[in-house]
């Protein structure tokens, strides 16, 4: 119970109280190759919308098309204030090339952003069959951890590549320290995207949990038009075991469709 109970509070925290990077990857790209460079389309290739004069949206703007009560069929939106870093300068890497990779894990914009925002997703009781899915004795939880950010120009398009160059930079792993902590990410690899919006890239992290095992998350980062969104996904009812929670499609769904 203790390793369990301490990963879970690893996760909802991002990497602050202690343990991980948060990440996660699902679907899209080519069918003839289902990990075809972790991207469905090349990062900074052009994309079906302009943003060479794009203007970034106000955070007062990506609060409203952030995901909210009722938007996710089968999940609980919360304010993501109280278990997600409030800047990028909480959460460090020991290098730069895998910054955008831990600030994509933990809600924050994966590149220079000109505004951010981020809260996190619940999977309800009802769908688990939980009666209790916040419960730590069961750990029958779902948590999906989503960030927007915004760019003026092509901004977004840098901040995607930034995460798609990460990848292969960062596949020997590397360490992320928050609020006094760090976390050893042993390999990072790209992952099949759901190929939704103008971008998708998605990989997957090994890590350590606090020296009592190894675990693996996934995360997905779209983007659509200059905003950017970034989806870290964790089961913790299967962290025993080592699986990886896919980014929830459903979730993706619903959040695009407040962006387009």
């Amino acid at each position: 119970m203790k390793r369990a109970s301490r990963a879970r509070i690893g996760a909802a925290a991002t990497v602050g109280v202690l343990s991980l990077a948060l990440i996660t990857g699902c679907g899209g790209g080519s069918d003839d190759d289902p990990k075809e460079s972790g991207a469905s389309k090349e990062a900074g290739a052009s994309s079906s919308r302009s943003t060479a004069t794009a203007k970034a949206l106000s955070t007062a703007e990506l609060e409203k098309l952030l995901l909210a009560k009722g938007d996710a069929a089968g999940y609980q939106a919360d304010d993501g204030d109280d278990t997600l870093p409030k800047a990028k300068s909480e959460v460090k890497s020991d290098k730069a090339a895998c910054a955008p990779l831990a600030h994509a894990m933990a809600g924050l914009a994966p590149g220079d952003a000109d505004a951010s925002v981020s809260n996190s997703l619940t999977k309800s009781p009802e769908a688990t069959g939980s009666p209790d899915a916040s419960s730590l004795e069961t750990l029958n939880v779902e948590m999906t951890f989503v960030g927007l950010s915004s760019y003026d120009g092509d901004g977004a398009e840098k901040a995607v590549k930034a995460v798609s160059d990460g990848i292969a930079a960062c596949s020997g792993g590397f360490t992320i320290s928050a609020g006094g902590e760090t976390q050893k990410i042993t390999k990072v690899a790209s992952e099949r995207p759901s190929g939704k919006g103008d971008q998708s890239v998605a990989f997957s992290v090994g890590s350590d949990i606090d020296g009592q095992g190894a675990a693996t998350f996934n995360t997905e980062v779209v983007r659509v038009g200059n905003t950017v969104s970034t989806y870290y996904s964790v089961d913790f009812a299967s962290l025993e075991s080592g699986k990886a929670a896919p980014v929830p499609t459903a979730v993706i769904d619903a959040q695009l469709a407040k962006l387009k």
